[in-house]
């Protein structure tokens, strides 16, 4: 399935008025839930286009800043910021969804809401700097991914003033193309629930787009467990988004970067082609 964020900006007021904590971000929720029937589903959580973020603090030399929003039917989350004498970061990351959406859970078999707590992995940023990141990052944690992309955010906003100067994530660092295995002969790729994330929301698009070729180039894709490949796929892959205007997209293998998961149960392929499209198997 394919779907599309809403973009989500915050700016924290203090007493006098002034910015103590921004950011602006897009996010998704993919998680997987019990039903009924006992069997488990996959479904995804997205942004509404309106959000609260109340309870947000901007925090001090003592206190932690929180960056808080709610949004859908009961759905909220939330990240800590702490602060040493030179540099900021994220601590926790509290993520609560409530199965009684039944848009979302139609056929969920706990109800209420449920509460994640992930440690951030955000590096410590130095004060008055502006922390960015365009491309996605991913936390997993009882059965649920989070995936963020087009990251801004400044915490302990000196004199209401956001910073001129930005830190990147490494992820924006260019690195160069993934190995791939070579060709396999008579390989079935079995089919899997595809899911994408665009930036095209915020992201100017370019003056001309090159028109894709008929067929895909095919990738092959491996994950490794310690010295063991746990994931193999040889896939070709061609998008096919009906916005304003059909649009057809080649995942090009050459410039597609692959990591994931494997677990003893549940294993994570996901594909990420350098031009916020973000597909997981």
């Amino acid at each position: 399935g394919f779907f599309q964020s809403y973009a989500v900006e915050v700016d924290v007021k203090d007493a006098s008025n002034a910015t103590c904590l921004y950011a602006k971000w897009m996010m998704q929720f993919l998680i997987k839930y019990e039903t009924n029937s006992s069997d488990y589903k996959n479904t995804t959580l997205n942004l509404s286009s309106s959000v609260t973020h109340n309870g947000s603090v901007c925090g001090s030399d003592t206190q932690a800043a929180l960056l808080a929003i709610q949004f859908g039917e009961g759905h909220s989350w939330s990240i800590s910021f702490t602060k040493t004498n030179e540099t900021y970061q994220g601590n926790f990351i509290t993520f609560t969804y409530n199965t009684n959406d039944t848009a979302v859970f139609p056929d969920a078999k706990r109800k209420g809401p449920v509460t994640v707590v992930v440690k951030d992995i955000m590096r410590p940023v130095q004060l008055n700097n502006v922390f960015v990141c365009h491309n996605a990052d991913f936390l997993e944690a009882e059965n649920v991914t989070q995936i963020f992309w087009n990251v801004t955010v400044q915490a302990f906003v000196q004199n209401g003033t956001i910073g001129k100067k930005e830190s990147r994530c490494s992820a924006d660092t260019p690195t160069s193309a993934p190995t791939v295995l070579p060709p396999t002969a008579n390989v079935t790729t079995p089919t899997a629930n595809v899911t994408t994330a665009s930036t095209t929301t915020l992201s100017p698009a370019p003056t001309t787009a090159p028109k894709p070729v008929e067929n895909p180039d095919t990738g092959n894709y491996s994950l490794k467990s310690g010295n063991k490949t746990c994931f193999l796929a040889t896939v070709g892959l061609q998008l096919n988004v009906s916005q304003d205007k059909p649009v057809l997209i080649n995942i090009n293998p050459k410039t597609t970067t692959a990591d994931g998961t494997c677990g003893n149960t549940t294993a994570t392929l996901k594909l990420n082609d350098g031009n916020s499209t973000l597909i997981g198997f």
